[in-house]
């Protein structure tokens, strides 16, 4: 094989004649069998598309994926929302000690809303957040009381915030325990 390309060696489209016809027909084979899914399933083709009930604002925490998605389940919103993740959920977006990540979860939404038509945001902080210790300090999450507090204020200025830059949307806020259960804020 030395005197040929591997081009030629291998049949790519400009020299593999013998090759080219049954690449051909393997790939007219694959795109029928992808047409033929799509038919079957018209969700998957549109899957990034479509009227959606929520944008989730989750933290990134690992701890919680699992609690948020048996939360979300039930509540029967499976597949049925987009989610952003920042380190804190609320915090990430409106404390001044993050204030350079807010455009990320602006133009996220903004996508949100035209891709998924989405009426509501949810947004689920969480106790024993790090990002709230690093935005806040250490005395905003000494104890319960004033753990929570510092929560609660995070999620009404995101409340607020997006009252002013998207007054259309129906905001949830609400704080998750370790154990999965949610303190929904009003």
């Amino acid at each position: 094989m030395p005197s040929q390309t591997i081009a030629q060696a291998h049949g790519c489209a400009c020299c593999g004649d013998v090759l080219r016809a049954r690449f051909d027909r393997r790939r007219v084979l694959h795109l029928g069998a992808g047409a033929g899914l799509m038919a079957a399933f018209p969700s998957l083709a549109l899957g990034a598309e479509g009227n959606y009930d929520a944008m989730l604002l989750t933290c990134i925490d690992p701890r919680f994926p699992l609690p948020t998605l048996e939360y979300m389940k039930g509540r029967g919103m499976l597949g049925k929302y987009s989610q952003f993740s920042i380190a804190g959920a609320a915090i990430g977006v409106v404390a001044p000690a993050f204030k350079d990540w807010a455009p990320a979860f602006w133009d996220n939404l903004g996508a949100s809303i035209q891709l998924h038509r989405i009426p509501k945001v949810i947004a689920i902080n969480h106790r024993d957040c790090g990002a709230a210790r690093i935005a806040y300090g250490a005395d905003a999450v000494k104890d319960n009381a004033a753990e929570t507090e510092t929560h609660k204020a995070s999620l009404m200025l995101l409340r607020q915030q997006m009252a002013q830059r998207q007054p259309k949307l129906q905001v949830e806020t609400g704080l998750m325990a370790i154990d999965g259960k949610v303190e929904v804020f009003g």
